[in-house]
């Protein structure tokens, strides 16, 4: 039976992530202030001290998670043996970094200039996205068609895909797909068009970033958003990576795809436990669990 670890990404944050890990681990606190070092400014402080307003900020919630994550699979040290990986959007930085894809610094580096580059682009045009449930992925997808300025974004899990894109195009398409009787179609409180064309100014600083970072063989195969795959190839990794702003998050595949290769017990490493109850609609004969915080 394979083990696979995933990764959540933006939005599983809360206030107090991550101070157990400060507290009681000299490793977890080592790590911590390095990226308190490294950010310039303490994150520390937002993710143990500040409100869930206060960690909502792009440029704190991207690198927090990725902390969360990350700093808790250093502490399983040889608990965390995947077969496979996979992280949501930004968690797949978490996924390749825990994996040894990338080093501590140059994983959190890429995350926080993720999430510079995305602010900037939410700030340049008004846009958003909504989740649709109950309707199956292709009636979604032949509405978004329809419309100009909307695409999918996030395959979550059957009967449950986020639209991203205009403001005006993302109502539009609301109202059709509750016409074509989804049970609920509904913006996100997000700051802009995640995963759609309107992320490009955002996708072309992140690949000069990218560009610049070292990327090496990871210990395991990581499944991408973008095309559902597995690779250990650094090469591929970084292209796949470069596109992942503007293209879909195929979540439901990846899932879908790590089952067929093996995958029966998965592992979500990080705050919440979004992907965990995901992953049980996707894939109900698995087992799923995961961990928030370490006893010692």
């Amino acid at each position: 039976m394979k083990t696979a670890f995933v990764f959540p990404g933006q939005g599983a944050q809360f206030p107090g992530m991550g101070q157990q890990l400060y507290e009681d681990f000299p490793l977890g606190r080592d790590l911590f202030e390095q990226a308190n070092d490294l950010l310039g400014f303490r994150i520390t402080d937002v993710m143990f001290s500040g409100t869930a307003e206060d960690l909502k900020q792009t440029r704190v919630t991207q690198p927090a998670v990725f902390l969360h994550s990350v700093i808790l699979a250093a502490l399983l040290g040889d608990r965390f043996r995947p077969d496979m990986a996979a992280g949501h959007s930004l968690g797949e930085f978490s996924a390749l970094t825990a994996a040894g894809a990338l080093s501590f610094e140059d994983g959190l580096r890429l995350v926080s200039a993720r999430a510079v580059a995305m602010q900037k682009a939410c700030e340049m045009q008004p846009s958003t996205m909504a989740v649709v449930l109950g309707l199956p992925d292709e009636t979604v997808e032949n509405v978004c068609q329809e419309i100009t300025g909307v695409v999918p974004a996030n395959y979550n899990c059957p009967g449950q895909l986020v639209i991203s894109g205009t403001e005006a195009a993302v109502d539009e398409a609301c109202i059709r797909l509750k016409e074509a009787g989804a049970k609920r179609a509904m913006r996100l409180q997000v700051g802009g068009a995640f995963h759609s064309p309107l992320m490009l100014p955002a996708r072309e600083e992140l690949e000069e970033a990218i560009d610049r970072t070292a990327f090496n063989w990871p210990r395991c195969p990581i499944y991408q958003n973008v095309d559902a795959q597995p690779t250990q190839d650094p090469d591929l990794i970084k292209r796949n990576l470069k596109a992942q702003l503007t293209a879909p998050v195929r979540w439901t595949q990846s899932v879908r795809n790590m089952v067929q290769d093996g995958a029966m017990q998965f592992t979500e490493l990080g705050p919440g436990k979004v992907l965990q109850g995901l992953i049980q609609k996707i894939a109900p004969e698995t087992t799923v669990s995961g961990f928030n915080n370490i006893e010692i």
